[in-house]
């Protein structure tokens, strides 16, 4: 089974870490989550910068993807 994790916490959140790791053992877990916070910016767009995607590690293991814009 594949499983795709996100959130508006950013990337590094321990809450999405605590997720992660819960379900690990599930399938093939993904995440894709904001480089940085993004709480209540539910009406935000991007207007002129680019959109970036960005390989996370956390002690040197692929960890996701922090995407910003």
């Amino acid at each position: 089974m594949r499983i795709l994790l996100t959130n508006d916490d950013g990337i590094l959140d321990p809450g999405l870490a605590a997720l992660r790791s819960a379900v690990a053992d599930m399938g093939d877990v993904t995440v894709v989550a904001p480089d940085s916070p993004q709480s209540a910016a539910g009406r935000s767009i991007t207007l002129h910068d680019p959109i970036t995607c960005e390989r996370v590690h956390v002690d040197g293991k692929f960890w996701g993807w922090g995407i910003s814009g």
